[in-house]
């Protein structure tokens, strides 16, 4: 591996590394600084934060290997995950920043919810904070997966700790870095990197796609497009081979934004409601571009590979592949750097949501009440490095896929929180005893849908997401409970 490519990686470790150190010097001296930033973040750093933490490494490996295998018809995630997006901003973000305060100064979505709910508070927060561990943990696992598939492609052999293989060496050497700055500088550092590495993200993916169609080897778009037409004309085409559900399955990707506690957190962070506006334009426009870049990535890229030949055994690393290949060692650095950026900003940002619910949601609330805030803070920093340690576990096979993993995940949450956040915040007859019915029936419907298969195969034809069930069982139980039942006190003003 080139000199160069080492220089760009090394700086942008220490980059992070910095932010980290910076960010402990100015706010980690409370629970409130250490898990939420002291609610300071700026419009921009919110935005991007959001937008980094929540595509993850799915963004340059996921999305651009199922393009690679199925071209433009795996595009309808992008799409369905975006109108998502933009409604978890319009109908979520400005009321969630509200409430969180209004309802005793909540940092954590199971305290939120704790306190909206207070007759059921004890079971809501117990079982929220169960959720979001178990989840957190298969979700982190995939970024570590996309870590150490990144090494395992691209640093072969260049790397030995203990005669472990590459891929070993390239999740734990992701996990290392992340929990350095996640520990040191908490919610702030988090955000702040998140911001870094989202531009670097952007910019990776505006350039990658440029140098694939036009650099040597390329031929422009027209070349492309006859490739691909010569290998499959269904490359090209948004919905040649894709059945209703294929597509229904595809698109409702989106309906998980409005559960994902690492992304919603970012809401409750924000610097004021009136913010809230200027970071959803930013985040969009972010979010567009990126998903466009990702997209062109996979369905050129299968152009470029038959073109030049090139022999592609795993589509999820077509964007390592031509890092490698297309540019200059330096630039090549900075590209899997973006990757990196990648894969950290969702793992920092999920390891820290599950280490508050670990810390407010479990220490505090049956270890110790009294608990101080230097106390609540080191806590912080222990679970950081436990979750951590249990997603490298689930990430030990690297045969692993980090969309599989991801979509297991995102279902879970998105079924699981996402009614009942939306409920919650914008209809006044919700009650305790419908939450809890909610959360449950949304995650125990995911996980038995995925382990009865029907998310590879439902009733003969092909296999239903795991989340448009779970979604739906959610909703409809949180509504039939909480008319069904009366929990006194519980009709509160809902803020607008």
């Amino acid at each position: 591996m080139a000199i160069g490519v080492w220089i760009s990686l090394f700086a942008y470790f220490a980059l992070m590394i910095g932010i980290g150190v910076y960010a402990m010097r100015r706010s980690t001296s409370t629970s409130e600084d250490y898990m939420l930033g002291g609610r300071t973040l700026s419009p921009q750093v919110a935005a991007l934060s959001a937008g980094a933490s929540d595509m993850s490494g799915w963004l340059l490996l996921g999305l651009p290997g199922a393009m690679f295998l199925s071209g433009l018809g795996s595009a309808w995630i992008g799409i369905g995950l975006f109108v998502g997006a933009f409604f978890n901003w319009l109908l979520v973000a400005p009321r969630l920043r509200e409430q969180t305060i209004h309802y005793n100064n909540a940092i954590t979505i199971p305290a939120f919810l704790a306190n909206r709910f207070p007759t059921r508070a004890l079971s809501l927060r117990m079982i929220s904070a169960i959720v979001i561990v178990v989840f957190f943990s298969i979700y982190t696992a995939s970024g570590l997966v996309a870590g150490g598939k990144l090494f395992d492609s691209a640093f072969a052999g260049l790397i030995d700790i203990g005669g472990l293989s590459d891929y070993a060496t390239g999740v734990i050497l992701t996990l290392g870095v992340v929990l350095v700055y996640t520990v040191v500088g908490g919610f702030l550092a988090v955000s702040m990197t998140d911001f870094v590495q989202g531009c670097i993200m952007m910019l990776a993916l505006v350039i990658m796609p440029a140098v694939v169609l036009f650099g040597e080897g390329g031929g422009g778009f027209s070349q492309a497009s006859q490739t691909l037409n010569e290998v499959d004309p269904t490359l090209l085409s948004w919905t040649s081979g894709l059945t209703f559900i294929g597509w229904l399955s595809a698109v409702t990707w989106g309906l998980g934004y409005f559960g994902q506690p690492h992304i919603i957190v970012r809401f409750m962070a924000i610097r004021s409601p009136k913010d809230v506006p200027t970071a959803r334009n930013i985040g969009m426009s972010w979010m567009l571009i990126s998903l466009i870049g990702a997209i062109s990535v996979g369905i050129f890229g299968r152009a470029y590979a038959v073109r030049n030949g090139l022999d592609v055994e795993d589509a999820e690393t077509i964007f390592i592949i031509l890092a490698d290949l297309l540019f200059h060692p330096l630039i090549t650095g900075f590209l899997f750097a973006a990757l990196l950026a990648a894969i950290m900003s969702t793992i920092s940002s999920q390891l820290l949501v599950a280490s508050s619910s670990l810390t407010e949601d479990f220490y505090r609330l049956f270890l110790r009440k009294e608990a101080s805030e230097k106390e609540t803070v080191l806590v912080g920093r222990i679970s950081v490095v436990l979750v951590g340690l249990v997603a490298a576990v689930i990430a030990s096979d690297p045969d692993s896929q980090v969309l599989g993993l991801v979509s297991n995940a995102w279902a879970g949450f998105g079924a699981a929180f996402g009614p009942l956040i939306l409920l919650s915040l914008m209809w006044p007859r919700t009650n305790g005893a419908g939450a809890i019915a909610g959360m449950v029936v949304g995650a125990l419907t995911v996980i038995a849908w995925i382990a009865l298969g029907w998310n590879n195969a439902f009733l003969g034809g092909p296999g239903v997401y795991e989340i448009i069930p779970g979604f739906i069982a959610a909703f409809v139980a949180i509504l039939v409970v909480s008319n069904a039942t009366r929990d006194a006190g519980e009709y509160q003003h809902i803020t607008r």
